[in-house]
C-alpha cells in the first residue's frame, strides 16, 4: 500500500486488540504498549500471526521491503492488546476485559482508534449484549472503534459482533462480495440497522509476517484486512486535524465512498475512497 499523502500517522495511538504482536522490524520503535489477556506474558509476541498481519496493514513502516510493502499509517504508535489465542480463538470476557483497560488507559498512550479486527458469531444475540455495551462504552468515551464484518455473508444477520454494534464503523471487504467462498458479511443487525457501514479491499493483502526468519510477509484475506485499512486512514485524519470526533470521521467515511451499485445491507455507503477522505 503506498500513500497518497504527505501525512503519516505520526503521534497517533492506534489500539489492536487481535492475536498480539510480533515485533517486525517494520513498525520500528513504535509498540508502545502491550498486554496480553490469554497468557499473561509480559513481552510482545504473536502466535498465530493474524494480529501481526491486521497491524502492518495499519502502521508497517516497510522497511523490511525497503518501502515497496507499507501499511496506511506508517508512523502511528500501536498499543497490541491480545485477546485471540494461538488458533484465533477467544474469550468474549477477555475482548471485555480489554476495552475496560482502554478506558482506563487511552489518555496514558494517546489512543485514538480501536481496530478490531474480530468477531462473535451466536444465534442467541443476548450472548453479545456485554460485548455490545462495553464496545460501545469505548465509542461514547470518544475513541474512533473500527470493527470488522465477518465474513459470513452474504446472508443477512450475518455480522458479526462486535460489528452488529449501531455506533461503531463497521467494514466489509469489496472485492468479497460476490466471488469468493468466504464472504463479506451483511446486514441488517438484530436491531434492524443497516450494516456494514463500508467496504474497502481484503482479499490477498500483502502486510507484516510473525517469522523470526524467510519471508518478511504473507498474504491474507478477509475483513479483518479491510478494517485496519480504515483504522489506518482515520490516524491519518486525526493527524491531520485533532480535533476531529468519532461522529464526524463516520460521517466522512460516508460522503467519500463510492456506490458499487449494491444493497447497502452488503455494501455499505459504498467503497471507501483515502484520496478524498483526507481531501476534507
Amino acid at each position: 500500500m503506498k500513500l497518497l499523502n504527505k501525512y503519516t500517522g505520526r503521534g497517533v495511538g492506534v489500539a489492536v486488540l487481535d492475536t498480539g504482536i510480533y515485533p517486525h522490524m517494520d513498525f520500528d520503535n513504535r509498540i508502545i504498549c502491550f498486554q496480553d489477556f490469554v497468557q499473561k506474558r509480559a513481552n510482545p509476541y504473536d502466535d498465530n500471526g493474524h494480529g501481526t498481519h491486521v497491524a502492518g496493514i495499519i502502521a508497517g513502516s516497510g522497511k523490511a521491503s525497503k518501502g515497496v510493502c507499507r501499511g496506511v499509517a506508517p508512523e502511528c504508535n500501536l498499543i497490541c492488546l491480545k485477546v485471540l489465542d494461538a488458533s484465533g480463538n477467544g474469550m468474549q470476557l477477555n475482548t471485555i476485559r480489554a476495552l475496560e483497560w482502554l478506558l482506563a488507559n487511552y489518555k496514558r498512550y494517546g489512543i485514538r482508534i480501536v481496530n478490531i479486527s474480530v468477531g462473535s458469531v451466536s444465534k442467541n444475540y443476548r450472548q453479545h449484549d456485554g460485548l455490545i455495551r462495553a464496545v460501545e462504552r469505548v465509542w461514547d468515551e470518544g475513541l474512533v472503534v473500527v470493527t470488522a464484518a465477518g465474513n459470513g455473508g452474504p446472508s443477512p444477520g450475518s455480522i458479526t459482533a462486535p460489528g452488529s454494534s449501531k455506533k461503531v464503523i463497521t467494514v466489509g471487504s469489496s472485492d468479497m462480495l460476490e466471488q469468493y467462498q468466504m464472504l463479506s458479511g451483511a446486514g441488517p443487525t438484530k436491531e434492524c440497522v443497516c450494516k456494514p457501514d463500508i467496504v474497502c479491499k481484503g482479499h490477498n493483502i500483502l502486510s507484516c509476517k510473525a517469522s523470526p526468519g524467510g519471508r518478511e510477509y504473507t498474504r491474507k484475506s478477509g475483513t479483518s484486512m479491510s478494517t485496519p485499512y480504515i483504522s489506518g486512514a482515520a490516524a491519518l485524519a486525526l493527524e491531520k486535524d485533532p480535533l476531529l470526533t468519532n461522529v464526524e470521521i463516520k460521517m466522512m467515511l460516508k460522503d467519500c465512498a463510492r456506490d458499487l451499485g449494491m444493497p447497502h445491507n452488503r455494501q455499505g455507503w459504498g467503497e471507501f475512497d483515502l484520496e478524498k477522505f483526507l481531501s476534507y
